[in-house]
C-alpha cells in the first residue's frame, strides 16, 4: 500500500500540474457588502528576491519527499491534522476544516456560513511536515468580512501558528505576501512541492468587479521556524 506521505505528495504534484493547464486554482468570490480588503504592499512581496521553490515533477511522477535533502531549519514534525490557525498580527484565531477538490479539480473552499473558518487541503502535506501545506479561507461572505479579510495587511516577519491534533503547534514566519491577477496566477510557484516545511495561505483579492467578483488572489508564503507543545 502506498504510504500516506507519498500518496499526499503525488496528489499535490498532479493537482499542481492540472492547475497549470487551467490557469490557476481560484477561490470563489465573496460579497460586495464590505469595504475592499487591504492588499499586500510592494515592500512585502518577493520583489528582487530569488524565490526558493522547487518545480513540480511531470504528471504521474512521485515527488521523493522522504529522500530529498532538506534546507537547514527547524526539524519537521510528523503527520497530524491541523485544527486551528492563529495569526496574532491581525487577531485571527479560527478553526480549520479539511478540504478536497471539486468535480472540476479545483480546490474546495470552507463553508461560507461560518465566516471564521479556514480550510486545509487534506491530500497535501500537513502544516509542519516537509512540504508545502495549503490553507485557504474566504476574504468575505454575504455576511461581511471573513477569516482572511486582513491577510493582505501582513508583513514579512509576521508569524502564523497552526495548532495540530497531536497537540503540537507549528509556527511559520512570513517570507512574502503577493497578489496575482486571475489570468496571471503562478500555479507552479504557489503549489509546487518544497523540501522544507512551508505554508501557503490563500484568499481572494486584487480588486473587485461587480460583474466578475474578485479579480485575483492574495497568497502568503511562510516557512517553519519553531514548534512547541500545546
Amino acid at each position: 500500500m502506498t504510504s500516506k506521505r507519498v500518496r499526499n505528495n503525488r496528489v499535490v504534484a498532479l493537482v499542481a500540474a492540472a492547475a497549470l493547464g487551467t490557469g490557476a486554482w481560484m477561490l470563489y468570490d465573496g460579497s460586495t457588502e464590505t469595504e475592499h480588503p487591504p492588499q499586500p504592499s510592494a515592500a512585502d512581496s518577493f520583489a528582487g528576491i530569488k524565490v526558493p521553490f522547487v518545480s513540480a515533477p511531470p504528471t504521474g511522477r512521485v515527488w521523493p519527499y522522504p529522500n530529498a535533502p532538506r534546507q537547514a531549519g527547524v526539524r519537521p514534525l510528523g503527520d497530524s491534522v491541523p485544527v486551528r490557525v492563529r495569526i496574532p498580527a491581525i487577531k485571527v484565531d479560527a478553526p480549520v476544516t479539511t478540504l478536497g477538490l471539486d468535480a472540476q479539480g479545483r480546490l474546495q473552499v470552507p463553508d461560507d456560513s461560518d465566516r471564521n473558518l479556514a480550510g486545509w487541503y487534506r491530500d497535501g502535506p500537513a502544516p509542519g511536515t516537509a512540504g508545502n501545506a495549503i490553507i485557504d479561507g474566504h476574504v468575505d461572505t454575504l455576511k461581511g468580512p471573513a477569516v482572511f479579510y486582513l491577510l493582505g495587511s501582513l508583513h514579512k516577519g509576521d508569524t502564523v501558528e497552526i495548532d495540530r491534533r497531536d497537540r503540537q503547534a507549528a509556527v511559520f514566519t512570513v517570507d512574502a505576501i503577493e497578489v496575482y491577477a486571475k489570468d496571471a496566477f503562478p500555479s507552479k510557484r504557489v503549489y509546487a512541492p518544497t523540501r522544507r516545511p512551508e505554508l501557503r495561505l490563500i484568499t481572494c483579492g486584487g480588486g473587485y468587479s461587480r460583474a466578475s467578483g474578485y479579480l485575483g488572489n492574495v497568497v502568503l508564503y511562510a516557512h517553519l521556524t519553531a514548534t512547541r507543545r500545546i
